[in-house]
């Protein structure tokens, strides 16, 4: 497990000593044990923001597949037109001629 670096010790240090005194200001409490779960909760509150502040040299950007670099183009592909016929394999396309009608019929 990395240690932790120096801006996230300060940003959760931060976070817990702000957000528990916001809370405890908020709150008015006056109760041992309403102090102590405030306290719990500005404990978490700076684990989770410590936590989520990004380590220096890491990537947050995850590549699946593929050796291309990040900023290379996708190959490009042929993809047929709009009045390219389908046909199962092996058979002819049954393309449209210039007066004919999807029915096959001619006017």
């Amino acid at each position: 497990m990395p240690r932790p670096t120096v801006t996230q010790l300060v940003y959760g240090s931060a976070t817990v000593f702000l957000s528990t005194l916001a809370m405890l200001l908020l709150s008015q409490t006056e109760t041992g044990i309403g102090v102590a779960v405030i306290a719990l909760a500005g404990l978490g509150l700076g684990l989770l923001v410590a936590m989520t502040v990004p380590m220096p040299g890491v990537s947050r950007v995850v590549r699946r597949g593929g050796t291309a670099s990040p900023g290379a183009p996708a190959p490009l592909h042929s993809v047929p037109g709009p009045d390219a016929g389908f046909a199962p394999p092996g058979t002819t396309p049954n393309r449209r001629t210039t007066g004919s009608r999807p029915g096959g019929h001619f006017h």
